[in-house]
């Protein structure tokens, strides 16, 4: 078995591919669930975030499972095959892992370095975890994403060189000639992107934050969290009005803020006004952006603007820490696939040193004990010198790539029992979902 991922990202695609094929809560579920039908597939796990829609799958083969999982993506798209499958990445394997744990760490992200999308694998994990669609293979394979994550903020300052999607986003509002201790920010959603951008506008000291949200409990809650205020979704009109900066991040599938409603909230104003889009699809109106007085930042322009901080940030110390944890995970992941072979290979000798020797000493009663027991240990040492060779030799390929069908030759040559690998095999697995849960 091993790991595949097919995915769309901002690397691959245009926002408004990613808006095609974004994935609310309860899709996410039913696509990972979806991706467990497929053949050969035995787990599933679905990362989706404002910038990216990866589905990682543990499968038997390549072939076949890249087509099912990626038709997955094609049907929630509601593009054709061809205009998607021009914008879908795959990587299998060894390569599935190292993209991983690239994303983990922040090094694949719109702001190469946020610390944002640590918590949304974790919270993929747990969604996985929650809805049984993860196993061993997936468990493990994401705690490790999300340790090495955690390595890479604590041995480096990326935290510092890679702010959130929403720092940078205020950063950029304030490059533009803003002062954000003059504006009056509203927040729209109550989510952990409107959470976020709450509390970074919070510590950032703008002069006040207003959050509304359809639940009207959530938005009380997140702006208790930070000295805010809730607004009435029905008063959703006014708040715009009052407002010099507005950040909406909701869970919708469709325009939450039109164009007449800006319109109107604008009418006869001298002072800026500014609006961030950080949701997936977009909330905001495609007219928005094209009233006068009004600044629009959505994905694109995001991603547009943020090309050059990626290369400014001094991350090479977080790629070098998941460098070598790629090459230490996939050295155990290799060696653990050829050592029930290299077990039952011992077994296999063991039984037979033993039933020979039990064989001996049926013939040779009257000999010394002692003799008979150096007997044994003789023909122990023959078996051990035999098998040493090959044993060393398995062990020091376990690495590489070409480590299983060594092994397999071994089981062939010396014709090992199938059941006996696959009974070392079974105890090496862990026996909950994966170890343990995030």
């Amino acid at each position: 078995m091993s790991v595949l991922v097919v995915g769309v990202s901002h690397r691959s695609a245009p926002v408004s591919v990613l808006e095609q094929v974004a994935l609310d809560g309860d899709e996410v579920a039913k696509v990972a669930q979806q991706a467990l039908e497929a053949s050969h597939v035995s787990e599933s796990l679905v990362v989706s975030t404002c910038n990216r829609v990866e589905i990682y799958v543990e499968a038997e083969r390549f072939h076949g499972s890249v087509e099912d999982i990626s038709d997955l993506l094609v049907a929630r798209s509601g593009l054709t095959r061809n205009d998607l499958l021009r914008h879908i990445y795959v990587h299998y394997d060894d390569a599935a892992v190292a993209h991983l744990f690239s994303v983990a760490a922040g090094l694949d992200s719109m702001v190469v370095g946020e610390s944002q999308i640590l918590g949304q694998v974790r919270a993929a994990l747990q969604r996985g975890q929650d809805d049984a669609t993860v196993g061993p293979a997936l468990n493990v394979l994401f705690q490790q994403a999300l340790r090495i994550a955690k390595r890479g903020h604590a041995e480096t300052e990326i935290d510092r060189a890679g702010p959130s999607l929403v720092a940078a986003s205020l950063e950029l509002v304030a490059k533009a000639g803003h002062r954000l201790e003059d504006m009056r920010v509203l927040v729209v959603g109550a989510g952990a992107m409107a959470s976020l951008a709450a509390a970074t506008a919070a510590r950032r000291g703008v002069a006040s934050v207003h959050v509304a949200n359809r639940t009207h409990a959530s938005a009380e809650r997140l702006a208790e969290s930070i000295g805010g205020t809730a607004v009435a979704w029905e008063d959703l009109d006014d708040a715009l009005v009052g407002a010099d900066l507005v950040v909406s991040c909701t869970g919708a599938t469709g325009t939450v803020i039109g164009a007449d409603q800006v319109r109107r909230a604008t009418q006869g104003r001298t002072t800026p006004y500014v609006m961030i889009d950080l949701a997936l699809p977009r909330d905001l109106d495609d007219d928005v952006s094209e009233l006068p007085g009004v600044m629009v930042l959505g994905l694109a322009a995001l991603q547009e603007m943020l090309a050059d901080e990626k290369g400014a940030a001094d991350i090479d110390a977080v790629r070098a820490i998941v460098s070598s944890e790629v090459s230490a995970f996939l050295a155990a992941r290799h060696a653990a696939k050829v050592t029930p072979t290299v077990v039952a290979l011992r077994s296999m000798a063991t039984a037979v040193v033993d039933a020979e020797v039990e064989r001996l000493e049926g013939r040779l009663r009257d000999v010394d004990p002692e003799v008979v027991a150096e007997l044994r240990q003789t023909v122990r040492r023959v078996a051990d010198k035999l098998l040493h060779q090959p044993t060393v030799r398995i062990k020091e390929m376990a690495g590489r790539p070409d480590a299983l069908a060594y092994a397999n030759a071994l089981a062939d040559l010396f014709a090992l029992d199938p059941a006996v690998i696959e009974a070392v095999s079974s105890v090496d697995k862990p026996l909950s979902n994966g170890g343990g849960r995030v």
